[in-house]
């Protein structure tokens, strides 16, 4: 058995995506997604709960999410299709679990590059408090929007410069602190980012796992590589290794920078647990203290950049998912158009909600941890119904089946990513629920239509070739 999209061999020339991308736009697509200096903005809160054992969650956490990678890799080869998991649900678990994990994705996709773009706004305008922050968001919104519209490959292009100028910022970083520790020695033991600093007791196991389920939300976007697999050159094992090598080199990059920022750390991991408003500003405050204010604003300038072109390559993955829904009438047909292989009604419709959510999201002191905590759900809820989708879809197949590929690694995955639901907010696991809940009206909704346009037509399990 298996499904090559169906859907779209069946599609006319207006609703096809164009092949163009190559192994590298991938890896770029999926870093900038990521942004090669995620840990940034969390060090402190991840230092504080894991006793300062910080570069040892990011190793944990990489491997982590290794488990996901790999059944993200299992399935593309198989359903080589725009939709991700959505697509890979589908056939691996029936019609109806493909719409609710591509609702859930939804969350992720459509609502993450609103983080990016409030993110970057509030960054731009702390270095330039003269432009208001409202002027760069909606400055950000606009300029990867038409780089979206204007293509694929070309969006790429500019993504490439943007993820270089990223990683030499981190070079930079890297050197400095090295050169620092050379000369005036480290703040800390140099073991310490492995076994904790010690002023919060000895190493503890579970604080570092409790510190792993809020560092793994780091690495979301790495999957969005797999919204490219139609458009793609060279078939469907590029997009496999691509979306391993990204996260491999997503974490060797985490945990170099984690590790070297907790040795330059002045602050200790209880003091920052006692004081938590220390937490968020701790890698710039360290990197202040140990080098200078100048690599201060070469970071915060970095990450402003970087989290603008971040939600680039999320909306150009919501714009994929949206377009595959569409396409596979569950959401309205006019999002499944495109233009000269681009899905430009896909990608008008995700940059509007993204702009109301990062303007809803402006207005409350909480709003950006409460739309971070939502897409955090969406995302980790489409893992589990993925590495669900790789069991059902190889057991089916059956002379296929590897048993540790296809149920022990799904199955440990699943466990990683419920864990992690579990220990998520309150608030995130009520508004991920409503959520869900409104998905499955909606589902019902479609069954009944269908039901009474195709009289004795009802919901099945298993693949599907509508």
């Amino acid at each position: 058995m298996s499904d090559t999209g169906t859907t779209v061999s069946r599609a006319g020339p207006d609703r096809r995506l164009r092949r163009s991308l190559g192994p590298r736009d991938l890896v770029v697509y999926g870093l900038l997604f990521i942004a090669p200096m995620a840990p940034v903005g969390v060090f402190g809160t991840l230092d504080a709960r894991s006793h300062g054992a910080v570069a040892l969650v990011y190793a944990v956490a990489t491997v982590a999410m290794g488990f996901t990678a790999f059944s993200y890799a299992q399935m593309v080869r198989v359903v080589p299709r725009a939709g991700s998991v959505f697509a890979y649900a589908r056939v691996g678990l029936g019609e109806g679990a493909g719409f609710v994990a591509g609702w859930m994705a939804a969350l992720d996709y459509v609502l993450i590059p609103a983080v990016a773009y409030l993110f970057s706004g509030i960054a731009m305008n702390a270095l330039v408090p003269e432009v208001s922050r409202w002027l760069w968001t909606a400055l950000a919104v606009v300029l990867t929007t038409l780089l979206n519209l204007w293509g694929v490959r070309a969006a790429a292009r500019v993504g490439f410069l943007v993820l270089a100028m990223e990683v030499a910022v981190l070079l930079v970083f890297a050197v400095s602190a090295v050169v620092v520790l050379v000369r005036h020695g480290a703040e800390r033991g140099l073991l310490s980012p492995l076994t904790g600093d010690g002023t919060q007791g000895g190493f503890a196991p579970a604080a570092v796992l409790g510190a792993v389920s809020v560092a793994v939300l780091s690495y979301l976007g790495f999957d969005a590589i797999a919204s490219f697999a139609e458009e793609v050159t060279g078939g469907s094992a590029k997009v496999a290794r691509a979306l391993l090598f990204c996260l491999a080199l997503a974490g060797v990059l985490f945990v170099a920078q984690t590790y070297l920022v907790a040795l330059l750390e002045p602050v200790t991991s209880a003091r920052l647990a006692a004081e938590p408003g220390q937490q968020g500003p701790a890698f710039y405050d360290a990197v202040d203290s140990a080098v200078g204010t100048w690599l201060h604003d070469l970071v915060a300038a970095s990450k402003a950049i970087g989290a603008a072109f971040a939600a680039l390559a999320g909306q150009a993955a919501a714009g994929r998912l949206l377009f595959a829904m569409s396409r596979d009438r569950r959401l309205p047909r006019a999002l499944s158009r495109t233009d000269a292989g681009v899905p430009r009604v896909a990608l008008l419709c995700a940059a509007v909600v993204t702009l109301l959510a990062a303007g809803w999201a402006a207005r409350r002191d909480d709003g950006l941890d409460r739309l971070v905590s939502v897409v955090d759900i969406g995302a980790l809820s489409a893992f589990t119904l993925l590495h669900a989708s790789v069991v059902g879809c190889f057991v089916r197949r059956g002379d296929e089946l590897c048993w540790w590929r296809h149920v022990l690694v799904p199955v440990v995955g699943a466990a990683v990513t419920v864990a992690v639901i579990v220990a998520a907010s309150g608030a995130a696991q009520v508004v991920g629920a409503v959520w869900l809940g409104i998905g499955m009206l909606v589902l019902a909704a479609q069954w009944r239509r269908r039901e009474a346009t195709e009289p004795g037509t009802a919901p099945r399990g298993g693949r599907t070739g509508t």
